[in-house]
């Protein structure tokens, strides 16, 4: 009888032994999940991330190409217009060549032409005249 009883104890000690095992494995893959979860938080978020730098990168680049073409309207002392490199654009030479060709010898008739060029100016003195009034 003692050895059937010694028998029952090991058995008991055994399933004891079994059943914090599998207490402490559950844990571990608690935490498993756990730290599962918060990396596929952070790759989420890592991804919002890279669209949202690819959205500010397609925003700078459109920013610089209009940027690159306002300043392809000032033109350097020598008459060639600058470039963003600061290399003159052969271009803008050859067609401020061509324009000079055409125009006439007469400056005030070339004036004329550019009607845009002097109304710009003319408008902003008189809006400065009203101020000057009130």
């Amino acid at each position: 009888m003692s050895q059937v009883r010694d028998a029952i104890q090991r058995v008991s000690d055994i399933v004891s032994e079994i059943s914090a095992a599998s207490d402490e494995q559950t844990r571990g893959i608690e935490q498993v999940n756990q730290a599962v979860s918060q990396m596929d938080e952070v790759t989420q978020q890592n991804a919002a991330l890279v669209e949202q730098a690819a959205a500010a990168a397609r925003s700078l680049e459109e920013q610089s190409v209009s940027l690159r073409d306002a300043a392809a309207v000032f033109t350097l002392a020598d008459g060639v217009a600058a470039s963003p490199t600061g290399r003159s654009r052969p271009e803008a030479a050859s067609v401020r060549a061509a324009a000079a060709a055409r125009t006439p010898s007469d400056p005030s008739r070339a004036m004329r032409g550019n009607a845009s060029a002097t109304r710009a100016p003319a408008s902003a003195s008189a809006g400065a005249e009203e101020w000057a009034t009130l």
